[in-house]
């Protein structure tokens, strides 16, 4: 394979608390893998090389929550709740009917297409969630679609109880545990439940997870986005990945994230489109909480593919810093799904990259809907090119 010199990076910013922030720096990729980083004056000789020309160069975004296996649309139930309804989760069943009623292919381009949109605003890596399904063929099939275009699926068949099992909720866990679990698991490598109000308890959220665990998934929970509950301190108690949205949270909460390995994945989109409280940044990582950004994008409470906007709604809602935001849009996502190859930038890590249009990654924040991208790469190939 030849290898790549990325040359005239005037920033970058790698993550790797060895490194830091480069000024005047270049990297060397070899095939989908950094195997050199250092001052411009030193690069090594490569086969190819490309002059950045002062741009700023981060690490891809790492998007850890992101729901893409779906069909439909909800753009009249986003206009009532900006029209003065209330979010109560109660819009999943739509989508529900309409991704039961839609083709593997349609389910297939329709997320094909989201990612590509993801590559093209900076997104590198991606987990995707079933959950639209709801039922044992539809939550198998939504898998592997997802299989086929992330290495990071999560079995959310807990997304919430389908209209057939109304009245019985129980019946629904044993299937979501049971049949469901075994036919979407070769599939997955995670498995999450959505333990809030309105969806499933505490003690059912259990079962579902340490079935789970039994099957070799890593656990990630849906935890405290519409109220205080206990979905917070199970993520802890059974040492899952991520605890996420963590809209409201007690004090008792933030100590227990703190003492953790267990990451925080905020999703300001989430609050944005719903009219929400934002999640209190600040007070996670005052208390030394690991904390992650991700869009949460899915067809109802959150339909952006774009982390860019999510870190300037992390800064300017969320206390949080810029240099904080891109942190948790990119190694914090990467704990999230406890990898270390991915959302940083040093020898032997992945070739994920995003070189910017911009001097710095503040202007993320600073100049908020504004496209800045200006190339991205994946396992080491150009997905967007300079001027492209």
């Amino acid at each position: 394979m030849s290898t790549t010199a990325l040359t005239g990076i005037g920033l970058l910013v790698t993550h790797d608390p060895e490194l830091g922030e480069l000024p005047d720096a270049a990297l060397v990729i070899d095939d989908d893998r950094i195997v050199w980083v250092g001052p411009a004056a030193e690069v090594p000789d490569a086969d190819e090389s490309s002059d950045l020309d002062g741009r700023c160069v981060i690490p891809g975004f790492v998007d850890s929550h992101t729901h893409l296996v779906f069909a439909g649309d909800r753009a009249a139930e986003f206009e009532a709740r900006m029209s003065g309804q209330p979010y109560t989760a109660g819009g999943i069943r739509s989508t529900v009917a309409a991704t039961r009623a839609a083709t593997d292919e349609d389910l297939t381009s329709h997320a094909a297409g989201l990612i590509a949109e993801m590559l093209a605003s900076g997104t590198t890596t991606t987990e995707i969630k079933t959950g639209y399904g709801l039922s044992t063929v539809d939550e198998e099939r939504s898998a592997h679609v997802a299989s086929r275009l992330s290495g990071d699926v999560t079995f959310l068949g807990a997304h919430v109880v389908p209209p057939e099992y109304a009245d019985r909720t129980d019946d629904y866990v044993a299937l979501v545990a049971g049949p469901m679990l075994e036919a979407c698991a070769p599939y997955c490598r995670w498995i999450d439940v959505f333990c809030d109000r309105d969806a499933f308890d505490v003690d059912q959220a259990k079962t579902i997870l340490t079935a789970g665990a039994a099957r070799g998934l890593g656990l990630r929970v849906h935890a405290n986005q519409l109220a205080n509950g206990p979905a917070v301190q199970l993520a802890v108690e059974l040492a899952a990945a991520s605890a996420d949205h963590c809209t409201h949270l007690s004090d008792a909460d933030i100590d227990a994230l703190a003492g953790s390995p267990t990451v925080a994945t905020l999703l300001p989109g989430a609050e944005f489109s719903t009219r929400s409280p934002y999640p209190d940044a600040r007070r996670l990582l005052d208390a030394g909480a690991t904390v992650a950004l991700a869009t949460d994008c899915n067809p109802g409470s959150s339909y952006t593919s774009n982390m860019a906007f999510c870190i300037a709604l992390a800064v300017r809602e969320m206390g949080m810093t810029p240099a904080e935001a891109l942190w948790a849009a990119t190694t914090g996502g990467a704990r999230a799904l406890r990898r270390d190859d991915v959302g940083v930038i040093m020898v032997g890590a992945r070739a994920d990259l995003v070189a910017l249009q911009a001097p710095s990654p503040v202007h993320l924040a600073y100049r908020p809907g504004v496209p800045l991208i200006a190339a991205t790469w994946k396992g080491g190939q150009p997905i967007t090119a300079i001027g492209g």
